[in-house]
């Protein structure tokens, strides 16, 4: 693995044998970070009807995608309790662009925990989203 994937690896939280589910994949999203996720997991990439629970999503969202709280609500469905979301966005002056207010919004409406967004490619932003955890008794 280069040192440009082991970061992007690094930068999204990834351990060996982890299952990433994928949702929304395009021709514009960038390979080299799905391979970086192949390859530091050891695992290939899931799609959405996959019935493995899976250790995090990673969401390709584009603006123009829809409403993006039904798509925060599919990339939950087949998770694991202590998994989590990375909210794929093009970056600020791109086409698809989300604004950041709308995906605060969207995760406040879905219960998940917003993190700030990170660069993760010259094209592409993540933002980390949590699943709330029950309060402990």
């Amino acid at each position: 693995m280069t040192t440009v994937e082991q970061t992007l690896a690094d930068r999204l939280g990834l351990t060996a044998g982890q299952v990433v589910r994928e949702l929304g994949w395009d021709e514009d999203s960038d390979d080299r970070l799905r391979a970086a996720v192949e390859e530091w997991t050891g695992n290939g990439l899931v799609e959405q009807d996959d019935e493995e629970a899976a250790d995090l999503a990673l969401l390709w969202w584009r603006e123009q995608d829809g409403d993006l709280v039904d798509g925060l609500m599919d990339a939950l469905h087949g998770l694991t309790p202590d998994a989590f979301i990375w909210l794929l966005t093009p970056r600020t002056g791109l086409n698809g662009h989300v604004e950041p207010a709308d995906i605060a919004q969207s995760a406040a409406s879905t219960g998940l925990d917003r993190h700030p967004p990170v660069n993760l490619t010259p094209d592409w932003t993540g933002t980390r989203l949590d699943q709330r955890r029950a309060p402990a008794a």
